[in-house]
């Protein structure tokens, strides 16, 4: 008889469509929304840069709320209610010609992404999955660099052809259409509302329980070492990372010209997609601190060589080497965590830790701006973003490996249990 296919694996699927559509009208859809307003409603440059910095706070804050939420109720309505306020929002682009309109949107939206994207889904993953949740999430966070590659050239074709106010409400039912179905009829909360066990495994005969994955309160991680030193190594390298990206496509056009420019963001987007497939392959022999060490050494590496190359293939090198880095370095953060403190109060736990990083992704690209207008060249703003990088590797040696936290937590809660006599 033919084994059953683990129903895990299609929460992985309607997870995977989610974080494409989310990514696609969101995160990589800001340039194009940036570009529009300065080209439709001649919002000055600077002014709708703010704009979006707004966006990345509010995701920061909406992670938090989503987090809170989703250990007290169903993370899919969480997921739903926010689709349906970020149509709303996107469906009012058409209507905004003032500056505090730009930001409230900008504000919104961020919130709305921040409760219905990575942590919520994210956070339902890692309860599915134990033994193969590196696998699982690599495969369903693909969707977020596909949203990039799929989802944001066709709108900005269509703001480009059309405007915004005439896409605006395209926008808004494709959203609704990539996130409610998926998220209602496919995605369940944990594999124990269905009667199973995460990864499918059967379980133990006997009456033997299997073995439990560790369990940390929030408070417990939050005063743990590995928790702040996670946290604190993805404000540099975050930052070090959404900082480059801000500027790369300026950078290669500046340095190998425009011709390439295109070229190098497609390569960008596709040596993510690879790295995050073949990472949840190579996280099945590899602990994950040991590779999220490499990972962030490799980051800077190709900062280091995007910041002296000097001519097109070593400019298209250091782009696929970032590239590959880029889609786990984000992936390794949930994986860590999850680790080193289990899924009783993990959507907390992560909310908490990538808000600590909000303050470098929102003024990451800001910093290198203000880097490469004092030293006229992108050599020194990609040195500073390699060094901070090189930062975030030392944090996260001195944090320790995660296993620790998880034994001091058992050996608190077996004391409390079994006080001696």
């Amino acid at each position: 008889m033919s084994q059953r296919i683990f129903y895990g694996w299609y929460v992985v699927g309607a997870i995977g469509l989610v974080l494409t559509t989310t990514s696609g009208l969101g995160f990589y859809n800001l340039s194009v929304l940036l570009d529009a307003f300065v080209r439709e409603r001649a919002f000055p440059v600077a002014l709708a840069s703010g704009a979006t910095a707004c966006y990345f706070v509010g995701s920061g804050v909406g992670g938090v709320i989503a987090g809170w939420l989703i250990d007290r109720i169903d993370a899919r309505v969480v997921v739903i209610v926010s689709a349906v306020l970020s149509a709303l929002s996107l469906a009012a682009l058409g209507f905004i010609y003032a500056p505090a309109q730009l930001y409230l949107f900008h504000l919104v939206f961020g919130l709305c992404y921040g409760c219905g994207g990575i942590i919520p889904n994210i956070t339902t993953l890692a309860r599915w999955f134990e033994a193969r949740r590196s696998l699982a999430i690599s495969i369903a966070s693909t969707g977020l660099s596909l949203g990039g590659i799929v989802i944001t050239p066709a709108s900005a074709y269509l703001i480009e052809h059309h405007g915004i106010a005439s896409t605006a409400p395209w926008l808004a039912l494709s959203l609704l259409l990539g996130v409610v179905p998926a998220t209602a009829f496919v995605v369940r909360p944990s594999p124990q509302a269905m009667g199973l066990v995460p990864d499918g495994a059967a379980p133990a005969s006997g009456g033997e329980a299997i073995a439990a994955a560790p369990r940390t309160t929030f408070r417990e991680a939050r005063r743990s070492r590995f928790f702040a030193g996670v946290a604190a190594s993805y404000f540099f390298v975050m930052g070090a990372q959404v900082g480059a990206i801000a500027h790369m496509y300026r950078l290669v056009k500046t340095g190998g010209g425009a011709d390439i420019a295109p070229l190098a963001l497609a390569l960008l987007a596709a040596a993510s997609v690879c790295g995050r497939l073949a990472g949840g392959w190579i996280l099945l022999k590899v602990p994950a601190r040991v590779f999220t060490i490499g990972l962030f050494f490799q980051q800077t590496t190709a900062l280091v060589v995007l910041a002296f190359a000097a001519d097109k293939g070593t400019l298209l090198l250091g782009v696929v080497l970032f590239g590959l880095a880029m889609g786990n370095i984000l992936m390794m953060q949930p994986l860590l965590l999850a680790e080193a403190f289990g899924t009783q109060s993990f959507g907390r736990i992560y909310a908490a830790s990538n808000l600590i990083s909000v303050p470098g992704v929102a003024g990451g690209p800001a910093l290198l701006g203000i880097s490469f207008a004092a030293t006229g060249g992108y050599a020194m703003p990609y040195l500073g973003a390699a060094a901070a990088s090189l930062l975030g590797i030392a944090i996260l040696l001195l944090a320790g490996p995660p296993r620790r936290v998880v034994i001091s937590t058992r050996s608190e809660s077996n004391t409390r249990q079994n006080p001696p006599a």
